[in-house]
């Protein structure tokens, strides 16, 4: 099979169009599984070898600041440090997962087992890592978009 790539700047972000023959109809399904299934990568370092590696974006639970780093903790429980700060973390972030609650904290929204209100109108978020952060008031309008 050949493949042409072309950009068009119509279409939106995160949106590919794939056009095939239509004797490649019975194909389709496939195409559509490996494009989805094709997973971002992150290159983080490992802090007890210094070295860098490699991990899937899905796997992040959540980026946190770490003075000019930041700290990546995944759902194994493993902790990595990334070398960008977290503002540009976040414009870097294409994933319509990821969601800012605080100014220290980027969560992924998979892992989110559970939230309630808590005092001073802020929201206390549960993740299935048995991790628990707090959406400040400045962040709630924009975790409750992500999350509708």
């Amino acid at each position: 099979m050949k493949v042409i790539f072309e950009e068009n700047t119509a279409i939106e972000k995160r949106v590919v169009k794939v056009v095939t023959h239509p004797e490649e109809r019975s194909k389709w399904d496939r195409i559509q599984k490996a494009i989805c299934e094709s997973e971002t990568q992150l290159t983080v370092i490992h802090a007890k070898n210094n070295r860098n590696i490699q991990i899937q974006l899905s796997s992040v639970v959540a980026f946190e600041s770490e003075d000019r780093m930041c700290c990546v903790r995944v759902i194994s429980g493993e902790r990595y440090l990334l070398h960008k700060r977290l503002k540009f973390v976040e414009e870097d972030l294409d994933d319509v997962h990821f969601v800012k609650i605080n100014n220290q904290t980027i969560i992924n929204t998979r892992y989110i087992i559970a939230f309630s209100a808590t005092e001073h109108a802020r929201i206390k978020v549960d993740l299935s890592d048995s991790s628990s952060y707090f959406v400040s008031r400045f962040y709630i309008k924009n975790f409750r978009g992500k999350l509708s």
